[in-house]
């Protein structure tokens, strides 16, 4: 049974991971990067950590010198962008779960740190697209890679398509810099400038969808919870550790918290 007010009015979809599992072509165009570049490819469990984070973060951790990041994205994205990215598939019930929580009026829209080229695309591929309001991801050129970057993306832009003309910066914040946001996790994540939200939700009415600390503390940068999803890419601990209000093991639970039941 649904509630005629869902608590979220405004859910923002993390991709990899929360949505598809993606990866087998994450994972594999990684081992081409190492190959190319002559590095020695990291075992499969830290390759793991390479799905979810922007990658030149990701690379920069795990053997690639600084200087040669760049060269190991370029090689990367020759894979991936051959056909690496549908090597991917969606997560069972993932998109019942998605149409139960539009019914019931919640809005859906993508906001992941994977370039939002290739977004575009798999969210087509699946689907999914015909079911959110707009995919948001990072730009090729790195000017927009980190999770608060790319929320701040999909709030700006969906304000923008209410009608609204406030724009995001950093001299318009919603709430104060120092209020803690409810949810948000160690080192103080949340006390941040907020994105203007005028012609959306309020901000409670607002949650982040994601299975890795960075959704979490991306979205506590705009004083946005996040609710995080047990199938994803996150170790033991990691998405209670960063702030996630509650962790749902399934697609099911999934559509229940957002529907309010």
């Amino acid at each position: 049974m649904t509630t005629a007010n869902p608590p979220y009015r405004l859910a923002l979809l993390d991709l990899d991971g929360t949505l598809t599992n993606s990866a087998p072509g994450i994972l594999s165009s990684v081992r081409y990067a190492y190959t190319t570049l002559g590095i020695e490819t990291p075992t499969d469990e830290t390759l793991r950590r390479f799905v979810g984070p922007p990658l030149t973060e990701t690379f920069a951790r795990h053997g690639v010198p600084v200087d040669r990041v760049a060269e190991a994205v370029a090689a990367y994205r020759e894979v991936y962008a051959a056909g690496g990215m549908l090597d991917n598939s969606l997560y069972p019930g993932i998109l019942e779960c998605l149409t139960a929580a539009r019914a019931a009026g919640v809005r859906l829209a993508v906001a992941t740190s994977k370039p939002e080229v290739y977004a575009r695309r798999i969210t087509a591929h699946f689907g999914i697209d015909a079911l959110v309001e707009g995919v948001y991801g990072a730009t090729l050129d790195g000017s927009r890679g980190s999770k608060a970057d790319v929320i701040e993306h999909a709030l700006a832009s969906l304000a923008a398509s209410e009608g609204v003309a406030g724009a995001v910066g950093a001299t318009a914040t919603v709430g104060s810099e120092d209020e803690e946001v409810p949810g948000a996790g160690a080192g103080g994540a949340g006390r941040a400038g907020r994105a203007v939200l005028d012609g959306l939700p309020p901000r409670e009415e607002i949650v982040m969808v994601g299975d890795r600390e960075h959704d979490v503390l991306g979205a506590a940068a705009h004083g946005i919870r996040c609710l995080g999803v047990s199938w994803g890419y996150a170790v033991p601990g990691e998405l209670e550790d960063a702030g996630a209000f509650a962790v749902v093991e399934s697609t099911d639970e999934l559509a229940r918290m957002l529907r309010g039941e």
